[in-house]
């Protein structure tokens, strides 16, 4: 019986059916080949576009030519632009015209701004040349490698714009636009979202006219707006299946994984094994596999058995989720990281919050990570999270953590994993636990401030939907890189909702929760001010600021007394910031973008060497209306 069940097991794991490796790398980026299954040298050219007239398309506008067997061409108007790549909602294209790679192009050389079907995707980012006006080069861009004509790192730039900033470019706009700044050329490179790696080229979003979409798209697939084409959209597959959406391309397969891996369209529902076959072959083979069997059985009773383990029945019920949409990078399996946290041991717990448990812990390979535990109650809370690790995977921010992947445990239990920086986390240093003990000086603090106040007001404010933290309440959450940069993590991808006891995936769906964000962030401040965290810290604070005491909730390790005047009256001006979060940050009165404008023009005249109150700063510590403020009572402040 013992070899009948091992053979079963073995013929099972050999005979599941798969994915032939030349199917799984048209599936890769989820881009399947047309109806007609057109090609051109190395591409594989997915729906809407075409090559012959007569393959079924939604309009000639997605017509290509091949020339030569090998090159790819887009036509629009007269202008021909060789293809480099293919998106999901796009298409990469070279300047036209183009016969060799230029590290500078005139603004003019590609003068197309778009149409009904074309538009210059938010997704590039430009590199400027010679501008007279520096005011729109972005710091942001710092981040990205955006290789040469070698296709080695084209190094820094010196003045970068990307696209998706909206406050210089808007959609519909052509390149032509910076030339009243003065600059003399551009390149172009598309950074796809999840990555920072650019490739050299203009990303074009392609799109129908909403007025010629009805019907087009296949069951199982949603309408979705075009971002830069007018009046433009496409088909998306729901979550749970991958494919063009379209009802004449190959519109949506159902995804799953199976035994492990990925499985699409019929694979899905196809029977693991056929038993009357297992039996009557095992009846065959059992004789050669009895001291084989034996000898496995011992083995495995001698074996530990590991609480946790990655279960497949499991993997199987949660087939229908499109794990690698969220997953963007890696799906990892719960033993790697059961060995990389020490079987996620309290030692390596670095906060234990509201938005669940992180660890730390080190792979195989020698790499970092931060492993967020997130407990959902049912496959739909599940499916609700991964489509905000899904929209936190497609950030890009220089103060966001990485986000490496996830991982399904067994249940319910969802694992986020993040890269974990050199320097640990923000609280460490504050509080000199665990192994950083490195005093943070005030320009430190108040650089990590505006960093995190900055990234919150970008995330709240210019992606959409807007995303939450709903945990500042803890430092842990703030990751630092070797420079003592931020790196935030620890998002509340899972909140309770008092109404009925559920779990409800409310992170950005309710428009309080970032007045609760701005309170959290009073609290945080107060933290970088102290250097440490009780529970009736607001009410002491307050008290102390409304008696003229704030020295008397200073860290002690920043020495105020020692200060330069203007290095006080920062410390002050901070602390003025954080009692109105606590004070307005519940109701609205006040929001993140209003924090961030304001720590970061403080943390630039902290560059500057002095402290000099603009506009932005008229209601300052020693305002009497503020002091008014904050003579109320604490137990009359709001506590989300």
């Amino acid at each position: 019986m013992l070899a009948l069940l091992l053979i079963s097991f073995t013929l099972l794991s050999l005979n599941q059916p798969g994915i032939s490796l030349q199917r799984r790398q048209q599936m890769q980026p989820f881009l399947l080949t047309n109806q007609c299954n057109d090609k051109c040298g190395s591409f594989r050219i997915p729906f809407p576009f075409h090559l012959n007239a007569s393959c079924a398309s939604v309009s000639n506008a997605f017509r290509l030519s091949c020339l030569n067997s090998t090159t790819l061409y887009l036509h629009i108007g007269i202008k021909s632009y060789r293809v480099l790549e293919f998106f999901s909602d796009g298409i990469l294209v070279d300047f036209p015209g183009s016969s060799t790679c230029r590290q500078y192009n005139d603004l003019n050389a590609f003068d197309f701004a778009g149409n009904n079907y074309f538009g210059i995707s938010a997704d590039n980012v430009i590199g400027l040349y010679d501008c007279e006006d520096s005011s729109l080069c972005k710091t942001g861009c710092e981040t990205n490698d955006l290789p040469g004509c070698d296709g080695n790192s084209g190094g820094s730039l010196a003045c970068c714009y990307p696209l998706s900033d909206h406050s210089i470019w808007h959609s519909g706009d052509g390149f032509s636009s910076f030339s009243k700044f003065g600059c003399r050329g551009f390149s172009s490179w598309v950074v796809p979202r999840g990555t920072n790696i650019g490739k050299r080229g203009v990303k074009l979003e392609w799109a129908i006219p909403r007025n010629t979409s009805e019907g087009v798209c296949a069951s199982n697939a949603d309408v979705v707006n075009a971002t830069t084409v007018e009046a433009g959209v496409r088909c998306s597959c729901q979550d749970g299946f991958v494919g063009d959406g379209f009802a004449n391309g190959a519109g949506c397969l159902k995804s799953c994984i199976k035994e492990g891996q990925e499985a699409y369209g019929e694979e899905c529902d196809s029977p693991r094994h056929s038993p009357r076959k297992l039996v009557i072959v095992a009846s065959v083979l059992a004789p050669v596999f009895i001291l084989a069997s034996l000898f496995l059985f011992l083995c495995i009773l001698k074996r530990p058995f590991k609480s946790g383990a990655f279960d497949l029945d499991q993997a199987h019920y949660h087939s229908t989720i499109s794990f690698r949409k969220a997953c963007r990078t890696r799906l990892f399996s719960y033993r790697e990281l059961d060995e990389a946290t020490r079987a996620f041991e309290d030692g390596q717990k670095l906060v234990d919050g509201t938005n669940g448990t992180i660890h730390a812990g080190v792979l195989g390979d020698g790499s970092h990570i931060a492993v967020q535990k997130v407990q959902c109650e049912n496959e739909r809370d599940l499916i609700h999270v991964l489509s905000i690790i899904e929209l936190l995977s497609a950030v890009l921010h220089r103060n966001l953590a990485r986000l490496l992947g996830c991982c399904i445990d067994s249940g319910y239990t969802l694992m986020v994993v993040y890269e974990y920086p050199a320097n640990g986390t923000l609280e460490e240093h504050l509080h000199n636990s665990g192994e950083q003990k490195f005093g943070l000086d005030w320009y430190k603090r108040l650089s990590m401030a505006a960093e995190t106040a900055s990234v919150l007001a970008y995330l709240q404010y210019e992606i959409s939907p807007p995303v939450f933290h709903h945990g500042l309440k803890s430092s842990g959450y703030i990751f630092l890189d070797v420079d003592f940069s931020v790196k935030l993590a620890g998002f509340a991808l899972l909140s309770s909702s008092s109404g009925d006891g559920s779990n409800l995936c409310n992170n950005y769906e309710s428009p309080h929760i970032h007045r609760n964000d701005v309170y959290d962030f009073g609290l945080l401040l107060l933290e970088i001010i102290s250097g440490s965290k009780y529970s009736d810290m607001p009410s002491v604070a307050l008290q102390k600021i409304k008696s003229g005491k704030l020295e008397e909730i200073v860290d002690p390790s920043l020495y105020y007394h020692e200060q330069p005047i203007f290095r006080r009256e920062q410390i002050e001006i901070v602390a003025d910031i954080a009692t109105r979060c606590l004070l307005f940050g519940g109701d609205g009165k006040i929001g993140m973008i209003d924090v961030a404008r304001e720590l970061v023009h403080v943390a630039k005249e902290s560059i500057d060497g002095g402290s000099k109150r603009g506009p932005a700063l008229e209601e300052t510590f020693s305002n009497s209306s503020l002091l008014q403020m904050i003579s109320m009572s604490p137990d009359s402040i709001h506590v989300p």
